[in-house]
């Protein structure tokens, strides 16, 4: 099953900027080959179910690893059956709308 998630981890314990461990989660998404793209709260990730879901665990792995006892993580995750659909297609969707109402 493909999956579109947005994916925002945050580490806790280890003071008030996480930029570093963020970045050993970013590297982590991008060795994946997975269609991904970060944003100012998190990362959108698509792509097989079980493949992004790995990703997510793999992020929480190596996040621990570098120190931060706890971890909160947020996931937005969307599927659809009726037909296939990419992060660029919902966006390039709304953004048609928005040229055509000017």
């Amino acid at each position: 099953m493909h999956v579109i998630i947005d994916l925002c981890v945050v580490p806790l314990g280890i003071g008030v900027s996480v930029s570093k461990e963020i970045a050993a989660c970013q590297r982590v998404i991008e060795a994946s080959g997975l269609e991904h793209r970060m944003h100012a709260y998190g990362t959108n990730i698509e792509g097989p179910w079980d493949d992004v879901m790995a990703v997510v665990k793999r992020c929480h792995e190596v996040v621990h690893e570098m120190g931060a006892p706890r971890i909160t993580t947020t996931i937005k995750l969307g599927t659809r059956t009726d037909r296939e659909q990419s992060m660029d297609d919902k966006v390039e969707s709304v953004e048609a709308k928005l040229r055509d109402s000017q």
